[in-house]
């Protein structure tokens, strides 16, 4: 029984024999040839509406927001305000503009938004998912990274519905032994 295992060396003697085009191949024979990954052009084309913004719904929670994203100097307005105003907590400001540092991004789109719904956390969370969304549309390149990040992914965690008998969704009313 004869040792049928090759090492790497022969593997890639092999790659680099069979590496012909397929035009170059003698007598019609389709040769081996590596395509590089980065340059196939993006499955995805870009979304754009005629004003040249891409447009995107994003949600959270009970919140609900609606994202136009265009080339610009990084001005965030929300429901018609500054996001500094509308998101006062710097802690929500980071989480809006977290799709933007994971594209390398920041400060060349500008973003109008209209929020509803929820609370402030959750308008930051429907915004970033929304942004996240309008950034994968306009540039579809970028949507293994953002992706990646996990942003693309709507958060599924609402809260608990309260149930009858109950004080709140699970807590029961106080116990009287007598």
């Amino acid at each position: 029984m004869s040792d049928n295992r090759q090492s790497l060396s022969d593997l890639g003697q092999l790659a680099g024999a069979g590496g012909a085009s397929p035009a170059a191949a003698p007598d019609g024979e389709a040769g081996f040839t590596a395509a590089p990954a980065q340059a196939q052009a993006p499955l995805r084309e870009q979304q754009l509406d005629k004003f040249g913004r891409a447009y995107a719904t994003g949600r959270r929670k009970d919140a609900v927001a609606r994202v136009w994203l265009k080339p610009g100097t990084g001005q965030i307005t929300v429901n018609g305000r500054d996001q500094s105003v509308y998101f006062a907590r710097p802690t929500l400001r980071l989480v809006i503009n977290q799709p933007f540092d994971i594209a390398e991004r920041r400060g060349q789109y500008d973003v109008v938004c209209t929020v509803t719904g929820g609370g402030l956390s959750g308008q930051a969370g429907a915004v970033k998912h929304g942004i996240a969304q309008a950034l994968t549309r306009f540039e579809p390149a970028l949507r293994t990274d953002v992706k990646r990040a996990g942003f693309l992914t709507r958060d599924p965690r609402v809260v608990e519905r309260k149930k009858y008998g109950r004080a709140k969704a699970r807590r029961s009313f106080q116990f009287s032994k007598r």
